[in-house]
């Protein structure tokens, strides 16, 4: 796993209130419960402020992963 990759974990097991060694890229609004609208505003807030990025409605559509949040970084050059 990359360093950006383990970042967006420990961002999602922070804002999910998820133990860390249970998030993986597989990590999906399918697999947590509390995946929800309103934490989904919370993740993109940590993500925002983390990388230095700006996260449009556009991009919160495919916030539906830790693998896709991966993805959408990698797109705005976040390496």
């Amino acid at each position: 796993m990359t360093a950006i990759q383990q970042q967006v974990c420990r961002l999602v097991s922070d804002v999910f209130g998820l133990p860390p060694e249970e998030v993986t890229l597989k990590t999906s609004h399918d697999t947590v419960e509390k995946w929800d609208s309103l934490n989904i505003v919370h993740l993109m807030m940590a993500v925002e402020a983390e990388f230095g990025v700006e996260i449009t409605p556009d991009d919160a559509v495919d916030f539906l992963s830790v693998e896709l949040i991966c993805a959408i970084l990698g797109e705005k050059g976040v390496a």
